[in-house]
């Protein structure tokens, strides 16, 4: 049986190496399960230590979709036993929650800070976890039919994988919208909102990789990072002059997403993005989206974004880990993945069901963290 990830190590003209991670698990979107974190983190460690390797190549499978999230089938079923268990109240006692969110959160971070240049080939579907992955990438690829989302809201969990990081540092309110709504991106908005950096067509990828391999990596002149960023926006130029790519509804809804996401709380931001009339269908389906998502998730989301505006990225990550365990012990992240994935009839019953039952008092024990500082999990990243 094949893994869900493969690994690859192509050689340069001088010597040098490329190496390339392609996620493998096309009939899925290539959602990203325990196993495949279990796989890329001990190879890009590999990788980091390898004077060899100049730089590492991060793709997938397929043309649909480079990562559509987290695989939620197992994390589901460890759920409902918890929830059904004597050790229900005990954040720590989902072992297999505990594992899951661990291991990514340390998979991302390696990204964040890998020390060695990190080309994300966004192609498709890049959602949740997906963006998890490409967000820490030094330099990001976005194409014409790339697609990207932090659409937790829909499943009663909140953007995590470090978007409480990311989000509260995008232009204006946006980031605020995003999570929210889970508005989708198209590849100018990726650029406009931080999380993509050069915009290619697909079918530039080979023509792309050939140019890298004749690259003179490794050159005391030149570093490898800068080397990379030169190819890449020389592929831009000649893509930008042949291909104009469609345009950004984040930059062209910027002053009217500024504005609905002003009030003073979650409920005043919801009601106005609720209350506008457009004949927009991306600002419809944004709507649409928040008014079906779960009250909770609009509250922690946003709670989050304003909690982390003066942590490290490490900071966040132990912080996100200790809200997703509460979430995975409250009733509607599962819910919501049942209604969507699992029974699929797309009624989940969220607790609270209103936004104005959503309240401070309600939402503060999602950062009870049971660990002291120096025992906690992911204690030992950065500052």
């Amino acid at each position: 049986m094949s893994q869900p990830v493969s690994f690859a190590e192509l050689s340069c003209r001088n010597g040098r190496r490329i190496a390339v991670a392609t996620l493998a698990s096309e009939k899925t979107l290539n959602a990203l399960s325990l196993e495949m974190v279990q796989l890329l983190m001990p190879q890009l460690q590999r990788w980091a230590a390898d004077d060899a390797i100049a730089l590492v190549v991060l793709q997938a499978e397929g043309d649909k979709a480079f990562c559509a999230g987290g695989d939620l089938q197992q994390l589901y079923h460890s759920m409902r036993a918890h929830h059904a268990s004597a050790a229900c109240d005990d954040i720590t006692a989902n072992t297999y929650a505990a594992a899951f969110f661990e291991q990514e959160y340390r998979l991302d971070y390696l990204i964040h800070t890998y020390p060695k240049p990190v080309l994300c080939w966004g192609h498709g579907i890049v959602m949740g976890g997906g963006i998890g992955l490409m967000a820490g990438c030094s330099h990001r690829v976005v194409t014409e039919r790339s697609r990207l989302a932090m659409p937790e809201i829909s499943i009663g969990l909140y953007p995590d994988v470090g978007g409480s990081w990311f989000l509260s540092r995008m232009p204006g309110k946006t980031g605020a919208f995003l999570a929210l709504t889970g508005a989708a991106m198209n590849a100018e908005d990726a650029v406009f909102a931080g999380l993509a950096d050069y915009r290619l067509c697909h079918a530039d990828k080979d023509q792309l990789l050939d140019s890298l391999l004749g690259q003179a990596w490794g050159t005391p002149t030149v570093a490898d990072a800068v080397l990379l960023e030169r190819v890449l926006q020389q592929a831009q130029a000649a893509r930008d002059s042949a291909t104009p790519f469609a345009a950004s509804a984040l930059r062209r809804h910027f002053d009217l997403i500024n504005t609905l996401c002003s009030g003073r709380c979650v409920t005043e931001m919801v009601n106005a993005i609720l209350a506008v009339h457009s004949d927009d269908l991306w600002l419809q389906k944004a709507a649409k989206t928040l008014a079906a998502g779960a009250p909770g998730s609009a509250w922690l989301a946003l709670a989050l974004q304003q909690r982390v505006r003066h942590m490290s990225l490490a900071q966040v990550f132990r912080l996100e880990f200790v809200v997703s365990l509460h979430c995975a012990a409250r009733p509607d992240f599962a819910e919501g993945i049942r209604a969507l994935i699992i029974d699929k009839d797309q009624q989940p019953q969220w607790q609270p069901a209103r936004q104005v039952d959503v309240t401070p008092a309600w939402g503060a024990g999602f950062f009870a963290d049971p660990w002291p500082v120096a025992q906690h999990p992911l204690a030992d990243l950065g500052g």
